[in-house]
């Protein structure tokens, strides 16, 4: 081949590689072009949901009581709001199904497993009260309801309209009775029997008991909370709170179910007023000193004669004295957590315990797996449960020697004194028991609560072998520490 043929075809080839880089560029550019313009307009798509969350095909207004009229425009927090229905059960927490008969008392077909059956010395604890007589694990909020419309405790004994403040959606009964004035209309509930309020009610708590509806934020419908938690925030120094003015978003997602799920009782002077007991604030020994003073009581105990107090569900108290509440989280962050749909972020409203998902829910803040997250709860739970035993053995002996006492002519004075520390040591276990954690909510807290449950039981005891209250006052040791832990402003020593 000459010199020339050979320089042609190396130009050749040189010009066939260059076409090729050319089109290869082309094609690459071509790609890259495309790639951009899918992520910008996909970038576009998600800036509108999120600047555009929901499509109103319906006009939503405060007398808009029905659920599914809101869930037209919320589909997917309506449709995850339906779930309520649902039944599953954790290591200590959550219900089952089991079959009932219907009878013309009890329509029902279905409900959940007795407390009283699990555990028979609540029997012995509220011997005398209707607690006793019916008592079941709570199902979900679809049921809150029916299911109190049909316990035995409404069956059989009188109760107050009062008790369905926290078992229905309550904006519309109000609006109804108080012919607009929701205020006017909480108390007209309060006054009348529960038979005759409950036909006033439509169904479980829905959407407007704590959303305002042009706007979305959440909102306070309960009137016994907004007086008690301005009675809480003034027992801080903080006067004249008006919870739907001055709370912020993060604490309503608290407050919202603080509503129901708190220690409360009915002030029978103020027509059985629906009445939370914190004026000297929500620790459980400011609750106890609250009733002291107050005097009110809810029964007599059949064994005893003692006059006790019964605790009611305080998950609101108990979560306030624990560490996820210092660190400013909230009820929903654990018990609604965030959802991803597109560029949303839609908050469960299926309500349901955090270990069900420990992932979406623990797993926002703690980077362990959820396994390990779920063995950290229930360890939590189980010292909890033994401590909880030891309590409840401890008040049963108390009870029972007691009544020993009463028919072996142990004096009066020796009785009355060890009846009321029957009293502590029943609400301090009781306000523990009735609070559905399992100690998970404050654990520290909790413990110290059933240690105060046990030392009552065990003053109690002394009580009956003929000690004087002043016999049974802590030692000075005891008092001097109290004392500084009353004192202590802040821990000076780390500066």
């Amino acid at each position: 081949m000459s010199e020339n043929e050979t320089q042609a075809e190396v130009g050749t080839t040189r010009r066939g590689w260059t076409a090729s880089k050319v089109l290869i560029a082309v094609v690459l550019t071509a790609v890259v072009t495309f790639g951009m313009t899918a992520l910008l307009v996909n970038i576009l798509e998600r800036r509108t949901e999120s600047a555009q969350p929901n499509h109103n095909v319906v006009e939503l207004s405060d007398t808009t009581y029905d659920p599914a009229v809101w869930g037209q425009n919320y589909p997917q927090q309506y449709e995850s709001y339906l779930r309520t229905e649902e039944m599953g059960l954790t290591v200590y927490g959550g219900s089952q199904p089991i079959e009932l008969t219907p009878s013309e008392t009890d329509p029902r077909s279905v409900g959940s497993s007795s407390r009283l059956e699990d555990d028979p010395r609540l029997r012995i604890m509220w011997a005398g009260y209707a607690f006793a007589k019916g008592y079941t694990h709570a199902r979900g909020h679809e049921w809150m309801l029916e299911d109190q419309r049909y316990t035995v405790r409404v069956l059989d004994f009188n109760q107050p309209g009062t008790c369905l403040n926290c078992h229905a959606s309550m904006p519309e009964v109000y609006d109804e009775l108080g012919n607009g004035d929701r205020e006017a209309g909480f108390d007209t509930v309060n006054a009348m029997t529960y038979s005759e309020a409950t036909q006033h009610a439509s169904g479980p708590v829905a959407c407007i008991d704590c959303h305002d509806p042009d706007t979305m934020s959440l909102r306070i419908t309960r009137p016994a909370f907004v007086t008690g938690i301005a009675a809480l925030k003034a027992s801080e120094g903080i006067e004249d709170y008006d919870v739907n003015r001055d709370a912020t978003t993060d604490e309503m997602r608290s407050y919202v179910c603080a509503q129901c799920h708190v220690e409360y009782y009915f002030d029978g002077d103020a027509g059985n007023r629906l009445t939370f007991p914190w004026a000297e604030g929500n620790h459980i020994d400011d609750i106890w000193k609250y009733y002291e003073e107050d005097g009110h009581i809810d029964f007599e105990h059949e064994i005893t004669g003692a006059s006790i107090l019964k605790a009611q569900h305080p998950e609101f108290e108990i979560w306030s004295q624990g560490v996820h509440a210092d660190a400013g989280v909230s009820c929903a962050d654990c018990h609604m957590s965030y959802d991803r749909s597109a560029a949303q972020k839609v908050t469960d409203h299926h309500i349901n315990s955090p270990l069900f998902d420990a992932n979406a829910s623990c797993g926002t803040c703690h980077s362990d797996d959820a396994e390990t997250l779920v063995n950290r709860v229930v360890t939590l739970q189980d010292r909890f449960v033994v401590s909880r035993n030891q309590a409840f053995d401890a008040l049963v002996s108390l009870i029972y020697n007691i009544e020993e006492g009463m028919a072996n002519g142990v004096d009066e004075d020796s009785l009355d004194l060890a009846r009321e520390y029957q009293n502590k040591a029943s609400f301090y276990l009781d306000f523990v028991y009735s609070e559905n954690s399992y100690g998970f909510h404050a654990p520290d807290y909790t413990q110290s609560v059933l240690i105060d449950s046990m030392d009552a039981s065990r003053m109690g005891e002394l009580a009956l072998e003929g000690a004087s209250r002043e016999d049974l006052e802590a030692s000075e040791v005891t008092q001097k520490y109290a004392q500084d832990i009353e004192d202590r402003s802040d821990l000076e020593f780390l500066r």
